[in-house]
């Protein structure tokens, strides 16, 4: 059952309590692999369920257009204390309803609709925020895109240098959402400083990576960090805006009032909670061994004949290119989560293929490192995502089915925040 419990929902609204019931267990009978997702602890679970959700709270501590706030204002500014400690930074700001909300008070901060901007090109690993043409950023701005190199999957820095000397932009991002190998912030920085450029170091999947000492942090080196607090900081869906003192004012007036409104007070507690969290040693333990886990996993995968992007990973993410196992990224997507293994569909570098229907998929390791498995599993779970790509192939059902149940049967010894099984 979901815990905490949800007594006064199924008495209200049995129909939505069932279905939140059935979603507590399928994340518990699943290994949950997107490396965007995680699960929270039970604590943060019951501060984004809190009464802070009646309050609206427009404005900054100490600069409210709403009374009422001696509360929540203190709750506000103890997020902002625990993230300016956690991760060395001059200034915070807890207010972003998500990432992309984050990332585009950036661009209101520092640039002008028309203005050239950097990022990494979305099928090579980047995000839609960073410039892409779907995206406001790629209509009200002038994209500047760079690549990975076509033989090591990883980026390419002397590209990087060449289209920002060329193009001048004012924002240059870095950090992605498919990037599975260490971000290079000394490089980008020294490019950024030669062209005049603000560097936002887009950390969203990395977060609780650098929290915890599994990655290089790019303070010191990016004038802006953008980070959403779920993933793998372990925190409730919202967003971060870190930077040095230079550009605070400007990043605040950005978020309110040049973004949105009041913010919800109900996920700045549960920040608070999970940046407390996050400055725990078993915190630091769980971030290096998210990373483990994904080596042994990616090695197991190599073993098993699987094209990893770039040859592997140096944190939590995995990129598999399958041209070569003879399937696309969406049906192999759709078995495995058949099969009890959540993954999703994605582009590779180069990808021949459609967005909706790409050559790969991306999984990770961070919810399952929150369950308690180890590098000990990693050999295991690459033999069933071997075995189901091949039954997908031969559209073999049983295998499927069989795979599914021994998935269950692992994680039964395995406990999960937010699930318990009936007394």
């Amino acid at each position: 059952m979901h815990v905490p419990p949800i007594h006064s929902l199924t008495q209200t609204d049995w129909q939505l309590a069932e279905l939140i019931q059935r979603e507590a267990q399928r994340q518990h009978d699943k290994l949950r692999m997107i490396p965007s997702e995680n699960y929270v602890s039970t604590a943060v679970l019951e501060a984004t369920g809190s009464v802070l959700t009646n309050k609206y709270s427009e404005g900054y501590a100490g600069r409210r257009y709403y009374e009422g706030q001696q509360l929540v204002d203190p709750i506000e500014l103890l997020a902002i204390e625990r993230a300016k400690a956690l991760f060395g930074v001059e200034h915070a700001n807890v207010q972003p309803y998500s990432g992309s909300p984050a990332n585009l008070a950036v661009y209101l901060a520092f640039a002008q609709p028309g203005d050239p901007v950097m990022g990494m090109s979305l099928p090579m690993g980047g995000h839609l925020t960073h410039g892409w043409s779907v995206s406001v950023t790629g209509k009200w701005f002038r994209p500047v895109r760079y690549d990975v190199r076509r033989e090591t999957g990883r980026v390419d820095l002397d590209q990087v240098r060449d289209l920002a000397r060329r193009e001048r932009p004012k924002v240059i991002f870095c950090g992605g959402t498919a990037i599975p190998r260490t971000i290079d912030f000394p490089a980008f920085a020294e490019i950024a400083r030669e062209v005049n450029a603000i560097l936002v170091a887009d950390i969203a999947h990395i977060a609780g990576l650098i929290a915890g000492g599994a990655h290089p942090s790019p303070v010191g080196h990016a004038d802006v960090i953008s980070t959403t607090t779920h993933k793998t900081l372990r925190g409730p869906r919202g967003a971060m805006l870190m930077s040095t003192a230079e550009h605070a004012a400007a990043i605040d007036k950005a978020v309110f009032p040049g973004l949105q409104g009041g913010p919800h007070n109900h996920t700045t507690a549960g920040i608070a909670v999970a940046l407390h969290e996050a400055g725990t040693d078993s915190f630091r333990a769980y971030a290096h061994q998210v990373v483990a886990n994904a080596k042994a996993l990616a090695a197991a995968l190599i073993e098993r004949g699987f094209d990893l992007v770039s040859g592997g990973t140096d944190n939590h993410l995995i990129l598999i290119d399958l041209t070569s196992k003879g399937i696309g990224g969406k049906p192999a997507a759709k078995a495995l989560d058949r099969a009890g293994i959540e993954t999703n569909y994605n582009t590779v570098p180069y990808d021949t293929r459609k967005p909706f229907d790409p050559s790969g998929i991306r999984l990770g390791t961070p919810a399952l490192t929150t369950r308690g498995l180890t590098e000990a599993q990693m050999p295991q779970i690459a033999a069933w995502i071997d075995e189901v790509v091949s039954a997908a192939v031969k559209e073999d059902e049983a295998v499927l089915d069989r795979v599914a149940g021994e998935v269950r049967e692992l994680l039964s010894g395995y406990p999960m925040p937010g699930w318990a099984p009936q007394p």
